[in-house]
This record gives structure tokens, sequence and C-alpha cells, in this order.
């Protein structure tokens, strides 16, 4: 591993590395959503309110997609973590090629199935007549760069386990440079609409895994990675599987609590749908900038617990939280007073605008909720629970949401998009203090295994 980016997460001040860490992550994290975003705002500006729409309303449903296996780079974050934590060479070389190989075969499926399914997919969510055929034709050009993307997701896993967040934050910088002239190019130029910005996303993100695959070749350490010995080591996968399979499980069940949202907030039609994908967008700005101390709470932890620093973890879960609360309050807030200002960026379009206010001023004053909950999710993934927070978010968050729209919703009077936006920060609410309670039994068992085990050392 090249030291100048390298993060020691075992020893020294867990306050001010794990800060040094997020920074670039929060920065990485912020770019690949503005890939999105630019596509909105291009499309919002010069292809019109149902261009704007039909990409909107394709989000819910690649994350839908896509989170399966993106909860696998997880397991991969996770296991590489421990490994280098643990200074086990050989088992982190196999993972390392495991996760690689992997990662192409699940873009592989994921592009099948957007391209076969794309109308199916949509018709069920009940994407707006008047979108369809734009939302259909975005979504399939789009899952022709799912390969790359997987790629970039597993790669840039690797690399953030062993505490380099840097390189990505680079790679990623120049895509999404490249993104965002490529957009201006195939739509303003060339009139291709949502076509241009689903091709410029697909390349772009093409780049950004040629740049990880190559930083990944060129390395000395034990995450050196070589073509030619890319396999599969069913033990390895087990273990990616068996962490990151409930993570992306959870994923999957969120973002379909999310597709039942976006399904309501269909029904109201195409304005509402274009102002609650810009509000949307906008808040996924301010979750990413929480969800990189949840991403850091993952790597700092499962590295400790690698290396049997069992005590640090209780340090590296309160600064996760001070952080994501930080952020949570302080943009989420700034995103509600400069909402006017920030949706009008994606659409000319005052009803639009309204529209996209709503959901922020419901959802973005208590974002920090999420937060909160996120981190606890990532000590507890770091410690080697999998499973109890899944069906935890499971039965807390997705769960409860849709018995709201099942129940509340459907009673006439509160029959509106207000009630459909509550949803959120009730069940964000109701699950962190679930996960809160957790955390605390399972750290208690993994101190009680160190004591036990320092015993018996005295002995």
């Amino acid at each position: 591993m090249n030291k100048k980016y390298e993060i020691d997460m075992c020893s020294g001040s867990v306050f001010q590395k794990m800060l040094f860490f997020a920074l670039p992550l929060m920065c990485s994290s912020i770019l690949q959503l503005l890939f999105n975003a630019a596509d909105i705002v291009v499309v919002g500006r010069f292809a019109g309110d149902n261009a704007l729409a039909a990409v909107g309303s394709n989000s819910a449903l690649i994350n839908l997609l896509t989170n399966l296996f993106v909860g696998l780079s997880i397991g991969t974050n996770v296991l590489i973590a421990q490994y280098y934590g643990g200074k086990k060479d050989t088992d982190l070389r196999e993972t390392v090629h495991t996760s690689m190989l992997l990662s192409v075969y699940s873009g592989l499926i994921l592009t099948v199935i957007g391209i076969v399914g794309a109308r199916t997919l949509l018709e069920w969510m009940q994407a707006p007549p008047e979108v369809l055929e734009l939302a259909v034709l975005y979504l399939r050009i789009y899952f022709l760069g799912m390969t790359a993307t997987m790629v970039y997701n597993f790669g840039s896993a690797i690399l953030r386990a062993v505490g380099d967040t840097k390189r990505p934050l680079y790679y990623l910088l120049l895509a999404g440079i490249i993104n965002v002239l490529l957009n201006l190019f195939f739509v303003v130029t060339c009139k291709m609409g949502v076509a241009g910005v689903a091709a410029a996303t697909a390349i772009s993100q093409t780049i950004s895994a040629i740049l990880v695959v190559r930083c990944l070749i060129k390395e000395q350490s034990g995450i050196h990675l070589d073509i030619k010995s890319l396999s599969i080591s069913r033990a390895k996968m087990g273990r990616i599987m068996r962490i990151g399979l409930p993570a992306g499980f959870q994923g999957v069940v969120f973002s379909l609590s999310n597709v039942v949202i976006q399904s309501a907030v269909n029904s109201f039609g195409a304005v509402a749908v274009a102002g609650n994908s810009a509000a949307a967008n906008i808040e996924g700005f301010v979750y990413m900038g929480m969800n990189s101390f949840y991403q850091a709470t993952i790597s700092f932890t499962s590295q400790n617990y690698g290396a049997k620093q069992y005590k640090r973890i209780y340090k590296i879960l309160m600064a996760g939280e001070l952080y994501a609360i930080a952020t949570g309050v302080i943009l989420g807030n700034l995103a509600v007073l400069f909402g006017k200002a920030l949706l009008g960026i994606y659409s000319p379009s005052a009803e639009v605008v309204a529209a996209g206010i709503a959901r922020l001023q419901i959802i973005c004053t208590v974002y920090a909720l999420c937060g909160v909950m996120d981190v606890l999710v990532g000590a507890l993934r770091g410690i080697g629970y999998a499973v109890i927070p899944m069906v935890v978010s499971i039965v807390g968050a997705c769960g409860l949401r849709l018995l709201w729209i099942a129940t509340i919703f459907q009673i006439p009077q509160y029959h509106n998009l207000t009630v459909v936006y509550l949803s959120y920060p009730i069940t964000w609410t109701v699950t962190l203090i679930i996960h809160a309670i957790t955390f605390v039994l399972a750290a208690r068992k993994v101190l009680r295994v160190q004591d036990n085990a320092e015993e018996q050392t005295v002995q």
C-alpha cells in the first residue's frame, strides 16, 4: 500500500483520522451523485419537464436493481479491512481477486435485467404514460454501463478498506467532469435528450472503473490485482456473501419501499414526480455527506475488530455519530433554507419548485435521524453482525413505511404528499432506537470475549 494514501485506523486519534478518512469519501460520494444530478439538470433545462420526470422516475428503480450487488461490495470492504487489520496477506489477496471477478459478474447480470426488463419494471411502478417511453430509453442505455459501475464500487471498496479514500476521489473527479461535458454535448449540441445523458453517464462510469482497476494493478501490497489471477475462492466468496448479502438485501427492501413511495408520488402526476425527483436529488447530497461517516465507521470498526482492538469500537461509534449528526443538521437545514434557488437549477417551473419544497421541508430538517441510524448499522456490520441490522432495518423502517402507505395514506383526508413524506422521519426514529439497543448488547458480547481472552493469557 502506498503510504501517502494510507490511514492507520488502529491507533491514534479516532476523531481526527475518521474526519481525514471521511472527507475525501464525502467528496467522492457527492461527485458520484453529480453524475445523476447533471443528467437531471441538463434534461430539465434543455429537454423539458417530461424528460426531467423520465430521468428522475428511474432513480428508485435503479437503486432497487443495484443495491443487492452494492451490498456485496460492503462485504468486500468489511472482509478486506479485517484481513488487513489482522495482517493476513494470503487471505487479503484471495479476497481482492474474488471480489473483482464478482463485480464483473454482478454488472453483467444487472445489464441483462435492466435492458430486458426496463418497460415491465417501469409499468409496475406506474410511471406516467407521458414519460414512459423516455424512461425506458434512459434505463436501457444507463444499464449498458452497469458492469463498469460495479467494478468501480468493488475496487473503491478495496481501497477504502485499507484507508485510501483519496484516489477514488481523484478518479471520480475526472469522470465527473467528463460526464458534465458529455451531457452538454449530447443534449445541447446533438439534441439526443434522455439518450444523451444516459450515454454520458455510462461513458464516465467506464472511465472511473478503468482508473480504479489500473490503480489496483499498480499496487505492490496485499491488495495488488493480477488480472491473470482472477478467480473465485469459494471460502472468500462465502464470507463476502454472509456479510454482503444481508446488507444488499436490506438495500433492496429499502429501495422496494422507496419504489412504493415513488409509485404513490407518481399517482399525483408529472409535476409532482418532477418536483419530488429534484428534491430527492438535493437530499442525496445531504445523505451522502452523512453516509461517508457510515462508510468510515464500517472500515474503522472492521480493521480494529480484525486487529482485536475491541475497546476502540465505542470511540469509533461516538465519532461517527457526532459527525453524522453535525453533517445532517447543517446540510439538511441549508438545503431547506436555499431550497427554492436549488430547485430552480433543476427546473424553471414554479409548480415543480413548489412540489420540491414540500418534500425538502419535511425530510431535510430531520435528516440527521437517518445518519444516526446508518452509523449504528455500520458499527454492527464492522463487528460481524450482518443479519441482525438487516432484520431490524427491514421490519423497523421498510415494514413500517409500507404499512404507513397501505393504511394511513389510503384514508381520504390523509391521501396527500405530506403524509407520504412523513413516513420517512417516523420510521427512522423507530429503527435507530432498536439499532442502538442491539449495538449495546452486541458490543458487550464482543468485550466479554476480549476480557476472557485476556484472563486466559494472564493465567
